[in-house]
């Protein structure tokens, strides 16, 4: 509601807003307070849909044919490219290719759960960083030591950074580098 204040007063002022992966969110500004947080309300197709009891989400048009597999578990049919001998090889696992591939994506997001938490914090903070301060002194520099995990490095670098931008940057961060002081 701080940003609409912010636009309300001057058409011509660029508002980001960002999520918290370090993403900007595109909002649309038009109208009342209301018609603004009715729009940054969480999208209903976002949300964690449950299930009828006739199997479709409550969302959906109840002339809408029920599609295939199991969609009160939140199956998601989608194409997956395999080489032939990939192929072969899910043939014969037990419960079958999908069964084989669901196992194959849990086991890998188990084993690399640490990694990709720690790719991700360094991701969304650069996102944030590169909108927000990629013209500041050191931004280059904050980079480097984001991605090499150097947090005295990183601190040093963004102490300069306006106070909201700095802290937001560091605590996007902190997984990827460590604590690094507010």
């Amino acid at each position: 509601m701080a940003a609409k204040a912010v636009v309300d007063r001057d058409a011509r002022a660029t508002v980001l807003v960002f999520d918290d992966a370090g993403r900007v969110v595109d909002v649309d500004f038009r109208g009342s307070v209301a018609d603004v947080a009715a729009r940054v309300a969480p999208d209903d197709a976002d949300a964690v849909e449950t299930a009828d009891d006739r199997g479709q989400s409550p969302h959906r048009d109840r002339l809408t044919p029920r599609g295939r597999g199991r969609p009160r578990l939140g199956v998601v049919a989608r194409e997956v490219t395999l080489l032939p001998r990939h192929w072969d090889w899910l043939a014969t696992q037990p419960g079958g290719a999908s069964a084989a591939v669901r196992r194959l994506v849990d086991a890998a997001r188990q084993s690399h759960a640490e990694a990709d938490r720690l790719r991700q914090a360094k991701e969304s903070a650069y996102r944030f960083m590169s909108a927000m301060a990629g013209d500041e002194p050191g931004f280059e520099e904050a980079t480097r030591a984001l991605f090499a995990g150097n947090a005295p490095r990183f601190t040093e670098m963004t102490d300069a950074w306006p106070p909201d931008v700095r802290d937001h940057a560091r605590s996007l961060a902190a997984p990827a580098v460590g604590r690094v002081p507010a």
